[in-house]
């Protein structure tokens, strides 16, 4: 019980950094940022698929913890997908008409 207290102390935690941080960022570097984020979250989608993959074989194995993993999976992905969106708008703005 102690390790699920502690995992759920850092999830809050980061979700309080991760708002401050977002807040801080000044519109003009926000869709830049935005674009890097999309590497990230790249990888955030291979992470949850092989993790929702090996959780079946485990012992101990959770249906909850697969959904969570299929929610990440889902999640990234609106990510990835709203970033390369944003950021295609972004450079149809500098292109000469």
């Amino acid at each position: 019980m102690s390790s699920l207290v502690m995992l759920i102390t850092v999830f809050v935690l980061a979700i309080f950094v991760g708002i401050e941080i977002i807040t801080k960022v000044p519109p003009t570097l926000h869709t830049p940022l935005m674009s890097g984020s999309n590497a990230i979250s790249g990888i955030t989608i291979i992470g949850a698929l092989i993790l929702a993959g090996v959780l079946k074989g485990q012992p101990g194995y959770s249906q909850l913890a697969q959904i969570m993993a299929f929610v990440a999976v889902i999640f990234a992905t609106i990510n990835v997908v709203g970033g390369f969106l944003v950021t295609h708008r972004m450079l149809k703005m500098f292109q000469r008409k």
